[in-house]
């Protein structure tokens, strides 16, 4: 089996090419760019999801999967709000792992997602069961990108500018958000959504 690690720290990648090549035959890409031409000759991708310049980790998910007999995608990341397993899902990945999970925990997620199973690490598996147990009001993918438009401190003008809606459109998603989460102001919204790792800052 071949896997191809896509990070654009050196001495990350080198750490995981030297753990994982006692298993399987091992390729790196530095950037998403070079992730896609190297992907077609890979079974499995471990991807990060920031890469510096260019085009980030769910975006060269999207397109890997695209691809005709694309590889499958894990993705191998120190991330884990809610918006970014959506992003990642939403463009294919059939993994999610956080980079401190146990090294038999990695090799044995690359040999599961060769099949085509799902592969979460038990942190973030325990937070979708939560969720289903006790789901909270649901945080719309819309609200969440003006989540993160609040914690850059832009006023409903500029959100309504960024997101190509009105600023009355704005303002009731707002008053949504706080029925959601429980708050009466901005920074307070940014806080507890930061916390339930809906958004990252």
């Amino acid at each position: 089996m071949r896997v191809l690690v896509v990070d654009d720290h050196p001495v990350v990648r080198f750490g995981l090419s030297g753990l994982l090549s006692r298993h399987f035959d091992v390729i790196e890409a530095a950037t998403g760019e070079e992730s896609l031409t190297k992907a077609p000759a890979a079974d499995v991708v471990l991807m990060d999801l920031q890469l510096g310049k260019g085009i980030d980790g769910v975006e060269a998910t999207r397109r890997i999967r695209a691809m005709e007999n694309g590889p499958q995608v894990v993705i191998l990341t120190t991330y884990d709000s809610d918006a970014d397993i959506v992003r990642a899902v939403e463009a294919g990945a059939i993994g999610y792992l956080l980079k401190g999970c146990e090294p038999e925990e990695l090799t044995q997620a690359v040999r599961t997602a060769s099949t085509g199973q799902t592969v979460l690490s038990p942190d973030i598996a325990q937070r979708l069961l939560g969720q289903v147990r006790d789901p909270a009001p649901k945080v719309s993918k819309r609200e969440i990108q003006i989540l993160e438009c609040l914690a850059r401190g832009l006023a409903n003008k500029d959100i309504a500018k960024e997101l190509f809606i009105s600023q009355a459109t704005v303002k009731t998603h707002l008053v949504r958000i706080f029925t959601k989460l429980g708050v009466e102001t901005r920074t307070a919204a940014v806080t507890t959504a930061v916390e339930r790792k809906l958004i990252r800052i």
